[in-house]
């Protein structure tokens, strides 16, 4: 079995900059409402950089167009973008920037980062998984979120504050 400090060395070979693909990236949400019934959603990435440095650290933006936000619901589209949740007028954008990586299984990082959304920055650490070539490097995520922890606290019928986000972001090499 490799250990995660064998791991470093694989993405320091992504030495340098990357930009994100928009096209081919896909972040998508999952949420309860009502009690049982799920509610399923996506945003757009707008931007998104990232730096893998000679020594396989990485550091990175990832930016969410808020106002993109499509659960194929016009009426419940209009009040997740309202000041009941992401309050879209005041807060347009969700932003994840990576300070650091940190190895994990061969393969996965954990990124340290912060993510701010309605206007709310806060920690977090996103365990992801990168697969690359020489041009192309996906990042793919899976992270459970509160959202209560960044003041969006609106709940009704049994709707819950937890929400699973899946993140798929390529990048090419600039």
């Amino acid at each position: 079995m490799t250990s995660p400090m064998e791991s470093v060395p694989r993405l320091s070979t992504l030495a340098g900059s990357w930009t994100l693909d928009p096209s081919r990236t896909s972040i998508t949400f999952h949420t309860k409402g009502l009690w049982i019934f799920g509610v399923t959603g996506s945003f757009h990435a707008v931007e998104g950089t990232a730096t893998v440095g000679d020594d396989g650290g990485i550091t990175g933006r990832l930016v969410v167009d808020a106002t993109s936000l499509n659960t194929k619901n016009g009426k419940r589209d209009e009040h997740l973008r309202s000041a009941d949740f992401f309050d879209v007028q005041k807060y347009p954008t969700i932003v994840f920037t990576a300070a650091e990586a940190r190895p994990a299984d061969p393969g996965h990082v954990h990124l340290d980062g912060a993510l701010t959304v309605h206007g709310q920055t806060r920690p977090l650490t996103v365990p992801a998984e990168v697969v690359a070539t020489d041009d192309t490097a996906t990042v793919s995520a899976e992270i459970d979120l509160d959202r209560s922890n960044w003041g969006m606290t609106y709940t009704k019928k049994g709707s819950r504050l937890a929400t699973r986000v899946v993140i798929n972001a390529v990048f090419v090499k600039s």
